[in-house]
């Protein structure tokens, strides 16, 4: 959803500065006026993607999309599916935003979304059972948000980077590419089950964030509902 809104923007200021070549003349506009404009607008995209991250762009396009309270509500719901799949697997949740400003006063890069403490792969020695397990919980979390969004609204419009770390995370670990779109099939149909079967936590959950509570309370109303972080990985 926000890459259409980013596509969206930059057409339209394209459509402007070219309107702004042809109808100059008949208002009077100086000649110079789409130039300068247009360096302008180029000198700031390079300098936002190189000395910032992309962080203004972000901004600006994260800003223009919450305009609209569906998307808003899409980034909610999107999260909190995150959120609830990442803790039932026992993942310690150390933070979540909203909004790319939210991430932005956070000093952290990006739209917003759920974070949690790192944690490396199996390794190279783990056992086949192992990996497997630790495989199929991570892309089961990193297509949550896309089970969630599917669920709430019959169709999905994020999520692009989800199924990117799927893809990632697959290739990572030898599996081959043609399999990958049957594992985020697969990942999104168990994320979609486990919050069907905690819906009501999902729902407390979904009322937490959309008030901002912190995560101490999001997961004490997690637990409240019911929701209890299933078993370690065993080998």
């Amino acid at each position: 959803m926000l890459q259409q809104t980013t596509l969206n923007l930059i057409a339209i200021g394209v459509f402007l500065m070219v309107l702004s070549v042809l109808l100059g003349p008949l208002i009077q506009l100086p000649a110079a006026v789409p130039a300068v404009a247009t360096l302008s607008f180029m000198v700031l995209f390079a300098a936002d993607t190189l000395a910032w991250q992309g962080r203004g762009g972000n901004l600006l396009v994260d800003g223009v999309a919450r305009l609209s309270p569906q998307h808003r509500d899409r980034v909610l719901y999107h999260e909190a599916g995150h959120f609830l799949v990442a803790y039932a697997y026992g993942l310690p949740i150390t933070g979540y935003t909203l909004s790319a400003w939210e991430a932005w006063r956070q000093g952290k890069p990006g739209f917003g979304g759920v974070e949690w403490t790192p944690t490396d792969g199996p390794g190279d020695r783990a056992g086949p059972v192992l990996q497997k397990q630790w495989l199929d919980r991570f892309c089961i979390i990193a297509m949550a948000g896309i089970a969630a969004e599917r669920l709430q609204y019959g169709s999905v419009e994020g999520g692009n980077d989800d199924r990117q770390q799927v893809s990632q995370a697959l290739m990572a670990m030898g599996q081959p590419q043609q399999q990958v779109a049957a594992k985020q099939q697969w990942a999104e149909l168990q994320a979609k089950t486990l919050i069907q079967n905690h819906q009501a936590a999902y729902e407390a959950l979904v009322t937490g964030m959309r008030s901002r509570s912190s995560v101490t309370d999001c997961l004490q109303l997690l637990t409240t509902s019911g929701l209890t972080p299933l078993n370690e990985l065993q080998s």
